[in-house]
């Protein structure tokens, strides 16, 4: 007989009524008073200094736990962390929350050797794949050591410039984007009749439909198959794909009460996406390498997936790599488009100044080219300015190895496990990030304009990361925001804002796995009038 039928066989109820209580009065004592004092001791017996901390009124760091929880639901996450930076009089500061030592950081020298010259040294962590497996399984987001390498060398073939520079695959979409747009919405159904002209300035939540719009582009990109989300109100997909990503959320934020956080609508969209992906995996591996090959040489119908299934025959594998790219090639895209839109909707001279410079290069109703798009030094400069100001990731948490990590000229003591919280978003929108000049807008103010006499210092602006996990999509990421904003501006002349009276205009920053707009981002866009039959 086993152990544990020994257990069950011997133990009473009333034993376990009475022992219960204590085990886990034991166990709160391990992780709240035992482990952390065992954690000063081995932290004072270490070269280094502590970084400033966070003075707590209420034992074992509670009110600063309610206090996150509590800016975390009002979506004001970058509010705390300005606290937290004026509490600790610098840009990286510690607390321990519940028996759990935690560094807080937007120093650039931190972050670089966070994600560069002490890469080595940090990870995702154990924790980290532990909780996001279901989800991202062990593709590149989520591992370290050989499987991010292996999961690396294999996508980085399928972000080379001849891929990313092929546009069909926007541009096949962005003619039901405009209906959505002049229908105020999803379309119910393609053959849905719209009258373009009756759209004209008719509000619409912009934000919705360009995650529609990327979402519709990144499965035909990755599958061949268009989910149509744009002509269906409700997609199951989308909208599973949106509940598991804000649980994850939570689970990575949510620390020692992790336990706690509900799962009943997680299970349930995993499947979804699961049902979903593997139907594709399983009929591109009913493919014989020969077929493949031959599909390769064809190119037409060729995917990403094809492409991938070319190095591996690995179901699990596959699922995993395009669950990650879905998750990056849909939001980052979606995140930033709406974002920039927000934007220039209440930048009337930025939409005028971008509209003139993509009549210039490409006109009224040309498609853009690749070269077109690079070509374009005011639309970089929208974009550029968009991710300084909101990027796509904007707080990020690396467990280290053992040892000792920088803050400025005086290492801070690290032991391994120790959770490092830092903000891009912080440290980008830093007062002295830019030159203090009348020539130049205030930090916290979208302006184009500063980047043809300006750029940021190396590591103070990392939008698609840095270091040897880089953004290997950030080509791609760009080059459909740029494409998308062309054709809007070659079509549209005018923005307007419709958030005055939703935010004040002072946006809310929802910070799940993205960055994205709390409450949309309603507009209505007017078509430049027609002379001579052109715009």
């Amino acid at each position: 007989m086993g152990l544990v039928e020994t257990v069950i066989d011997n133990v009473s109820v009333t034993s376990v009524l009475v022992l219960g209580p204590g085990l886990v009065l034991a166990y709160i004592m391990l992780i709240l008073v035992v482990r952390p004092a065992w954690q000063e001791i081995k932290l004072a017996q270490m070269p280094g200094a502590r970084a400033p901390t966070i003075p707590s009124r209420v034992p074992f760091g509670l009110d600063f736990l309610a206090k996150s929880i509590r800016r975390a639901k009002k979506h004001e996450e970058l509010e705390h962390w300005r606290w937290m930076m004026s509490v600790f009089k610098g840009p990286t500061g510690e607390h321990r929350v519940a028996g759990r030592r935690m560094i807080f950081t937007a120093d650039p020298d931190n972050i670089k050797a966070i994600l560069a010259t002490q890469f080595n040294d940090y990870g995702k962590g154990k924790p980290f794949h532990d909780d996001w497996k279901p989800f991202l399984g062990d593709s590149i987001f989520g591992t370290d050591g050989h499987l991010w390498h292996d999961s690396r060398q294999l996508l980085r073939p399928q972000f080379v410039k001849d891929r990313v520079s092929d546009l069909h695959v926007f541009e096949s979409h962005m003619q039901t984007l405009f209906r959505a747009i002049a229908n105020g919405g999803a379309l119910n159904g393609e053959n849905q009749p719209v009258d373009l002209e009756a759209g004209n300035g008719k509000v619409v939540d912009i934000c919705d439909l360009f995650f529609r719009y990327t979402l519709d582009c990144a499965t035909d990109f990755l599958l061949g198959y268009d989910i149509k989300s744009l002509s269906t109100p409700h997609q199951e997909f989308a909208v599973a794909f949106g509940e598991v990503q804000r649980v994850q959320s939570l689970l990575t934020r949510a620390g020692p009460i992790k336990p706690f956080i509900p799962r009943g609508t997680y299970y349930p969209s995993l499947k979804v996406i699961n049902n979903f992906v593997n139907l594709y995996v399983d009929r591109t591996l009913r493919l014989s390498p020969e077929e493949l090959a031959s599909k390769a040489k064809g190119d037409s119908g060729y995917t990403f997936l094809h492409a991938l299934a070319g190095y591996t025959r690995d179901r699990h594998v596959l699922r995993d790599q395009l669950v990650a790219v879905l998750l990056a090639g849909r939001d980052t895209t979606a995140c930033t488009l709406s974002w920039t839109l927000y934007e220039l909707a209440r930048h009337p001279h930025a939409v005028q100044k971008l509209r003139a410079e993509i009549l210039s290069v490409v006109g009224a109703t040309r498609v853009p080219t690749y070269d077109d798009l690079k070509s374009m030094k005011y639309l970089q400069n929208v974009m550029n300015e968009t991710l300084r100001l909101y990027p796509v990731v904007p707080f990020k948490f690396k467990p280290p190895s053992p040892g000792r990590r920088p803050r400025r000229h005086q290492p801070i003591k690290l032991l391994k496990d120790t959770p490092i919280a830092y903000a891009p978003i912080v440290m980008q929108r830093r007062p002295n990030s830019t030159p203090p000049s009348a020539t130049f807008a205030p930090v916290e103010e979208f302006s184009p304009e500063r980047w043809f006499t300006w750029q940021p210092k190396p590591w103070q602006y990392i939008p698609f990361n840095g270091g040897p996990r880089i953004c290997l999509g950030q080509q791609f990421a760009l080059t459909e925001m740029a494409y998308v904003l062309t054709r809007l501006f070659q079509k549209y002349d005018r923005v307007d804002n419709h958030m005055e009276g939703v935010d004040g205009e002072k946006p809310k920053l929802k910070a799940e796995v993205v960055l994205q707009p709390c409450n949309g981002v309603k507009v209505a866009l007017w078509e430049a009038k027609k002379v001579d039959g052109k715009n």
